[in-house]
């Protein structure tokens, strides 16, 4: 069996690939190096004074190494983030604040955190708001960060010694916002866009699956990777949720029923535009999720795909719960979890609120209402053990579904992965429950 050295016996920093391994450039890598030959350790049996003296020396020899990594950075930050917006003003997504920043950095040759400083600066005054920078220390100090936004602030029509200036601005931008030409298609302002809903949670009201739309893009329903998931494998978790609506984006004809099987569809900024102005789009939304009323929406799309759904968003339901999921693939998978467990069957009731957990590291424990809900140990012959309790040591004892079956407040399950999941469904059943007439007369 071969023996595969240790990371830290492996490490030799006076030879310029360790340093390369580890992000450095090779002229920066062949610096650290030469300042390792120069200066290299002593022998542990040396004195303290010496091997201390050595590391200062080859310290101050890194000095100038160090100043210009850190140097290359701050230039490489610089440019990644001026190349996004620039990528972003080549497809025609770009709005007035990034295009600002860019204004800057032509007009007055400013660094990215000016530039975002000026950008700030010019947005408040364009659309009408107070003045009031907020700055911090870093790239030239809090008074060259402050002089940008003074500057952008001017330049997007501020004037401080007017008395008046915020509420002339007001107005200004008052008018700019309602002689806009109107978009086919698009949301009146009272009802928000799709892609402005916020993520799901576990507070609102639960809705029975027929009365459920899910909104999925292509890209999202099946992708593979790290963290990715498939929106079908997830379904099929939770029984019932094959009765409520499902919408599925594809870059190739947009809007459509569900498919039996779908393939990744990575969409363009250029097609996700054509799509969004198609009045097809909206008719096909319209026949998907027509005669049919709905409690609960969920959009899982991110990206380009919101640009289509976000242009249908007239015809969506207005409803009691409308939300999308958001972030990397692992927080979207845990969010539409979290609305897919609010779902349930029409002949079953069940608690709705906010699931109140404690610290994993303290023993997982959840509650809701006057239920909580704790880890009981090994069950004999396999499996775990959850109780649910009205006080702690007293269990949840004589409470009955709606047809009348008794609560068992002594829950097994197979898998203690599946711990939270396992407290979350016992305690809806608990707070969706009635004390029996039993009970009731022995109390």
């Amino acid at each position: 069996m071969t023996n595969v050295p240790d990371r830290a016996d492996s490490f030799d920093p006076t030879d310029p690939n360790t340093w390369i391994g580890r992000g450095r450039t090779p002229d920066h890598a062949a610096a650290l190096a030469q300042a390792w030959r120069d200066f290299p350790d002593h022998e542990p049996h040396a004195p303290l004074d010496a091997r201390m003296a050595r590391s200062r020396e080859r310290v101050a020899a890194m000095r100038p190494v160090n100043d210009a990594i850190r140097a290359h950075t701050e230039a490489q930050r610089q440019a990644d983030n001026f190349g996004f917006l620039e990528r972003k003003a080549s497809a025609g997504q770009i709005d007035d604040s990034d295009l600002a920043v860019l204004s800057a950095r032509d007009s007055y040759a400013y660094d990215w955190d000016r530039a975002v400083q000026y950008s700030r600066g010019w947005y408040a005054a364009h659309a009408g708001w107070e003045y009031r920078p907020c700055l911090d220390g870093r790239a030239g100090g809090v008074h060259a960060l402050k002089a940008a936004y003074d500057r952008g602030f001017e330049d997007g029509g501020g004037d401080r010694s007017d008395l008046f200036d915020a509420a002339r601005r007001r107005n200004a931008a008052a008018l700019r916002t309602g002689n806009l030409p109107p978009v086919v298609g698009a949301a009146p302002p009272s009802r928000p866009l799709p892609s402005q809903w916020p993520l799901p949670s576990d507070e609102p009201r639960p809705a029975r699956w027929a009365r459920r739309l899910l909104i999925v893009s292509a890209e999202q329903g099946a992708a593979e990777g790290l963290g990715s998931f498939r929106v079908r494998d997830e379904l099929s978790r939770f029984p019932g949720a094959d009765a409520m609506t499902v919408v599925l984006v594809t870059a190739s004809s947009g809007f459509a029923a569900l498919l039996g099987q779908w393939s990744p569809e990575p969409l363009s900024p250029t097609r996700a535009s054509e799509l969004a102005g198609e009045p097809e789009q909206i008719r096909r939304l319209q026949e998907l999720i027509g005669g049919r009323d709905f409690d609960d929406v969920l959009v899982a799309a991110d990206g380009e795909y919101l640009r289509i759904i976000d242009a249908a968003a007239s015809v969506l339901p207005l409803c009691r719960t409308m939300e999308r999921t958001r972030n990397t693939p692992l927080q979207q998978r845990a969010h539409l979890r979290t609305w897919l467990g609010r779902g349930f069957s029409g002949d079953l009731n069940i608690g709705a609120g906010h699931i109140r957990w404690s610290k994993v590291t303290k023993g997982l424990t959840g509650k809701l209402g006057e239920f909580t809900a704790r880890y009981a140990g090994r069950a004999e012959g396999g499996g775990h053990l959850i109780v649910i309790e009205t006080a702690p040591g007293t269990l949840a004892a004589g409470f009955v579904r709606a047809d009348g079956s008794p609560l068992d407040p002594t829950i097994a399950f197979s898998n203690k992965a599946k711990l939270r999941e396992a407290m979350a469904a016992a305690l809806r059943a608990f707070g969706g429950a009635t004390p029996s007439y039993g009970s009731l007369l022995a109390a």
